[in-house]
């Protein structure tokens, strides 16, 4: 497929066919992908990254039940019209409001229904996190594994398959370690459901070059073709 096409062509993929896990992402697909993906840039080319490629029931089962807490708290500041999860505001709703949210099941169904679950996780003594004293919360340091997740969905979109990046689980992350048996030196970075979808792609949306891109400045003028 053409580089751009691929680009332009890779959703977010929440629906996966009913084919078993092995149909729809057979062993030699998914190390390919990896193969491929592996050549991702990482800071100082240390490659911090490591994969755990989940097909246990039980275990998917847990993963999905440590997504629901945060889909609660992300629901429920949906509902009270705020932007969920942001961390420049607390929530409004109540910690007795956020327990008592429905969580949708399309929020965890992935988890269950994919080929394969990706959980994603970066080993925090060899990252550059040039921000980590500043006064916000830290995200230079998901350079270093954020390309290769992204590479793994390129790779997966060029074999006719898809997934997203989900990281709801993350706010669990302790027992997501446990449950993985990851070290406590490494930070999950995110939880990919790998699959074959229910439907064709179609090309995405998304804003205008001139409303993303300025020169200069923050409040230069837009970048035109």
């Amino acid at each position: 497929m053409d580089l751009y096409d691929v680009m332009r062509t890779t959703p977010a993929v929440r629906e996966f066919t009913d084919e078993p896990a092995l149909e729809q992402l057979p062993d030699a697909v998914l190390h390919r992908i990896l193969d491929h993906a592996r050549f991702a840039p990482s800071g100082g080319n240390r490659q911090g990254t490591r994969v755990v490629v989940v097909r246990d029931r039980a275990t998917r089962e847990r993963l999905a039940e440590l997504t629901r807490p945060a889909v609660r708290r992300y629901m429920a500041q949906k509902a009270a019209g705020e932007s969920p999860w942001n961390p420049l505001a607390p929530a409004g709703p109540s910690e007795e409001e956020i327990a008592g949210t429905e969580v949708p099941e399309a929020f965890v169904r992935p988890v269950l229904t994919a080929g394969a679950v990706l959980v994603f996780a970066v080993d925090l003594a060899v990252v550059a996190a040039m921000d980590q004293h500043l006064d916000r919360v830290g995200v230079v340091s998901g350079a270093s594994v954020y390309p290769f997740v992204w590479n793994v969905l390129l790779a997966a979109r060029a074999e006719g398959l898809g997934g997203t990046i989900t990281t709801m689980a993350v706010a669990e992350e302790p027992a997501v370690r446990d449950l993985l048996g990851i070290p406590a030196s490494y930070a999950v970075a995110a939880v990919v459901p790998l699959g074959r979808p229910v439907r064709e792609v179609t090309r995405l949306r998304r804003n205008p070059v001139e409303e993303i891109a300025t020169v200069d400045r923050f409040d230069g003028p837009p970048v035109t073709g």
